[in-house]
């Protein structure tokens, strides 16, 4: 929250100084604000990246597979539902692994994709 409300706040000044380079009609201002933009953009990117990896790892790695089963189950026991075959023909990887480690299917575009990653 501190950040996005620093990030707010320099996309403020930015439309500001923005705002006044267009009025003055001076391009090398307005380049010079636009590459201002372009840099605080980049960081923020940066740092969403950052934070959506982090939540990503932090959730996926926080709750037991066996306890969410066991959730699973216990709903669909107090619902009347039988979901014991489903959970059974579910793929056992995790919400983390990369798709390449869960995939074993050797199809043509499995083998070029591998190709293109080395």
């Amino acid at each position: 929250a501190v950040t996005m409300k620093g990030v707010a706040k320099n996309m403020e000044s930015v439309v500001k100084a923005l705002d006044k380079a267009i009025n003055s009609s001076d391009l090398e201002k307005i380049s010079q604000v636009m590459d201002k933009f372009e840099s605080q953009f980049e960081d923020l990117d940066v740092q969403t990246s950052v934070m959506e990896n982090a939540m990503g790892q932090a959730t996926t790695t926080s709750t037991p597979a066996s306890q969410v089963d066991d959730l699973i189950k216990q709903v669909a026991d107090e619902s009347g539902l039988e979901i014991s075959s489903q959970l059974a023909a579910a793929p056992s990887s995790t919400i983390g692994e990369s798709v390449a480690a869960s995939s074993t299917v050797d199809d043509p575009l499995s083998r070029r994709l591998a190709a293109l990653r080395h």
